[in-house]
């Protein structure tokens, strides 16, 4: 039986703390977690900062959080917006009959 391979999320956590001359350890003790594999987790993308944690990573590496997660975004806002267009020819559909 194949195992299905999670889909990883997509963000530049590991390059903005690179940036910052950083390691995954500094980082956890600046934002006083427990162990640096949370970090390790998000920058590979199998989960995703809660959103305090992320506008703190955003402060530590001096950069918007839209920085940090820019494809993300930039995936989320296509599938959004298709969404939102479907929504309102329906709408509009609708007022018209």
């Amino acid at each position: 039986m194949e195992k299905k391979r999670a889909r990883r999320i997509p963000n530049l956590l590991k390059k903005y703390r690179r940036v910052r001359g950083l390691k995954q350890k500094d980082v956890a003790r600046i934002l006083n977690l427990k162990s640096p594999s949370q970090i390790s987790r998000w920058e590979k993308g199998v989960c995703l900062p809660s959103v305090k944690n992320a506008l703190r990573l955003a402060v530590v590496y001096k950069v918007m959080v839209d920085a940090i997660f820019s494809d993300l975004i930039r995936s989320l806002r296509d599938e959004l917006r298709g969404r939102e267009d479907e929504v309102m020819r329906r709408k509009q559909s609708h007022r018209n009959d």
